[in-house]
């Protein structure tokens, strides 16, 4: 998933689904670990757009602060 494509909801969604599938515990163990796995990188991706979003706006607020 590149940057471009990347959706922070859509990623949420998808970790929703996932938990829910890995919930009902019908998945076959070589399932379970691609869910996993998928879970992990959207998590990353998912912490990773948090960060760069709480940079940007702090460096927006550090920026109207400069101007008073």
């Amino acid at each position: 998933m590149s940057e471009k494509e990347f959706s922070y909801a859509k990623a949420l969604s998808e970790l929703e689904e996932i938990l829910a599938e890995i919930e009902t515990d019908e998945l076959d163990l070589d399932i379970l670990s691609e869910k996993v796995k998928r879970a992990s990188f959207l998590i990353k991706e998912c912490k990773s757009r948090l960060r760069k979003t709480t940079d940007e706006i702090n460096s927006i607020l550090s920026d109207w602060e400069k101007e008073d």
